[in-house]
C-alpha cells in the first residue's frame, strides 16, 4: 500500500469539520429532502418569465444561497418562506450578468446562459478562474446555443453571448437540430431553456435523461413551454413567444439518498428513507442488493437493512450516464467496499479527477490501488480513525460515512463542501443513532 499523504489540518478554512465515531446500528426514518441538481436548474427557469415563481421541497444547503444570489445580482427578488420554499420573483428587466465572485463558488451557474440569451438576447458570464472557455466543458453548451443563433466572444475570464435581432427587430434564438458529444446535465437543462422561447423546434439529441431534467422539463410546461420525450434520448421542444410563472415542488434528492442508504450498508442496522424514489436509482439500488443490503419498498419511501455483524459482500462498479450508476454515488459506494468481504473494481467512466479522496480513505485503514480511471478496493474489516479532509460534496459526505466503521475518532474537515449539498446532515445521522456531531 502507498504511504498516507501529510497529515491535514483538523479544521478548513471555515472552521468546521465533522466529528464521527463508531457507534451502535442505526435505526429510524429520515429526509432526503429537495435535489441540489433539479433546485438550481429551476431556479435558473424563473428567468425566463416575469413575475412570481414558488419552489416547494428546496433544501437549505449553500449552493441554493449561492444561486440565490447570483440571481438578485440580475435584478431578481429572492425570499425564503420557512425553511424549504423559496418566492422568486422576477422583473420585466433583468441585468443579464453573472458576476465571478459568484460563479466561482458555482460551476452549476453556467445555467443562467440559457435562459438569459432566451428571454434578453445578450448574457455575460464570468468563467471560474478565468480560463479559456476553450478547454473547458463549457464548450457544448457554447455549441448549442450557438447552433441556435448565439454568438460568443471571451474576454478577461467573461464569456459573452448575444443573439442577432430578427427582421421584427426582437433578438430571439431559432430551433434547430442540437447532438451533443456526451449525454451532459448541464448542457441539456441550458438548451432546453433557451429552446422553450426559441423561434420554431428545437431537437436535442443524446440528450441526459436524469430525473432532474424530467423535473425541469415539468417545470418549464407548467410555464406554456411545449417539451415532448424529457428522460428520453430526444427531446423536442416547440418554441413558444412567452412564458408565465408557476409553482412547482422539486423532486427528492437521489443521491442524498443514497448516502443514507449506504449508512445503514457501514454502520448496520434499519434506516427508512420516506421521500425517497426507487423508480429514479434502480441500478443503484439493484448494485447495493448485491452487497447484501436489503433495500424494500415502503410506502413513500426506501428501507434499508443489514445485520450490524455481516460484511457487506465486495462488488465491481462502473459510472455511466443515467440510468447507469451516477458517478456521484462512486465515493460512496468505493467508502462501502472498503470494509466488504473481497475484492471490488470501480471504473469512473465519465469524469477525471474522481478519485481525489482515496488518499483520505487510506489515512483511515482502506486498501485502495488507483490506476487511471480504476480503482481496485479490497476489503478490511474495519477502518481506523484519523483527521481527514473533505474535497468536495459527495466525497466528504463518504468521509464521513466512512467515520462509522471506524476505530477511534475521525474528524473530517472542510464541513462547507457538504454543506454545499447536505441540509443538516450531522443533525440527521445523529437522529439515526451515529455518533456524530459537527464543529463551528
Amino acid at each position: 500500500m502507498e504511504p498516507a499523504p501529510p497529515t491535514p489540518p483538523v479544521a478548513g478554512p471555515d472552521g468546521a469539520a465533522f466529528v464521527v465515531s463508531p457507534g451502535p446500528p442505526l435505526s429510524g426514518t429520515v429526509r432526503a429532502g429537495g435535489a441540489k441538481n433539479s433546485v438550481l436548474k429551476l431556479m435558473a427557469a424563473c428567468l425566463l418569465a416575469e413575475g412570481r415563481f414558488v419552489l416547494s421541497n428546496v433544501p437549505d444547503i449553500t449552493d441554493v444561497a449561492i444561486m440565490a444570489e447570483v440571481l438578485r445580482a440580475m435584478g431578481v427578488t429572492v425570499e425564503r418562506r420557512g425553511r424549504h420554499q423559496l418566492v422568486i420573483d422576477t422583473p420585466a428587466d433583468l441585468v443579464p450578468e453573472a458576476p465571478y465572485a459568484l460563479v466561482e463558488k458555482m460551476r452549476a451557474s453556467i445555467v443562467v446562459l440559457g435562459p438569459l440569451l432566451a428571454r434578453m438576447g445578450r448574457a455575460t458570464v464570468s468563467m471560474p478562474g478565468g480560463d479559456d472557455f476553450g478547454h473547458r466543458p463549457i464548450d457544448m453548451h457554447l455549441g448549442a446555443l450557438g447552433a441556435m443563433g448565439a454568438t460568443f466572444t471571451a474576454a478577461h475570464g467573461d464569456v459573452e453571448g448575444t443573439v442577432v435581432p430578427t427582421v421584427a427587430g426582437r433578438p430571439r434564438l431559432v430551433g434547430t437540430r442540437v447532438v451533443l458529444d456526451y449525454p451532459s446535465h448541464t448542457a441539456t437543462d441550458n438548451v432546453l431553456m433557451a429552446a422553450v422561447l426559441a423561434k420554431g423546434t428545437t431537437v436535442v439529441e443524446n440528450a441526459a435523461r436524469e430525473p432532474e431534467v424530467r423535473d425541469l422539463a415539468d417545470f418549464l410546461c407548467a410555464m406554456g413551454a411545449r417539451i415532448r420525450g424529457a428522460g428520453t434520448a430526444t427531446i423536442e421542444i416547440e418554441g413558444v413567444e412567452a412564458l408565465h410563472p408557476a409553482d412547482h415542488v422539486v423532486i427528492p434528492d437521489r443521491v442524498v439518498a443514497a448516502t443514507y442508504l449506504v449508512a445503514a450498508g457501514l454502520a448496520g442496522g434499519e434506516v427508512v428513507v420516506e421521500d425517497a424514489r426507487p423508480d429514479h436509482m434502480e441500478m443503484l439500488v439493484t448494485k447495493l442488493a448485491s452487497t447484501g443490503l436489503s433495500v424494500e419498498l415502503v410506502p413513500d419511501g426506501l428501507r434499508a437493512a443489514r445485520d450490524p455483524g455481516a460484511r457487506p459482500a465486495a462488488v465491481d462498479v462502473a459510472t455511466l450516464p443515467y440510468p447507469g450508476v451516477a458517478t456521484d454515488y462512486k465515493p460512496l459506494l468505493v467508502t462501502l467496499l472498503t470494509v466488504a468481504d473481497g475484492v471490488g473494481i470501480v471504473t469512473e467512466n465519465l469524469f477525471s479527477g474522481r478519485f481525489r479522496y482515496v488518499d483520505e480513505l487510506r489515512r483511515m485503514g482502506a486498501d485502495i490501488r488507483t490506476e487511471g480511471h480504476h480503482a481496485v478496493v479490497r476489503g478490511v474489516p474495519h477502518l481506523s480513525g484519523a483527521p481527514v479532509r473533505a474535497p468536495d460534496i459527495r466525497a466528504g459526505a463518504a468521509l464521513v460515512l466512512a467515520g462509522l466503521v471506524a476505530d477511534g475518532e475521525t474528524v473530517v474537515a472542510g464541513a462547507a463542501h457538504v454543506d454545499r449539498g447536505y441540509e443538516g446532515f450531522a443533525e440527521r445521522l445523529a437522529a439515526l443513532g451515529a455518533a456524530v456531531r459537527r464543529t463551528a
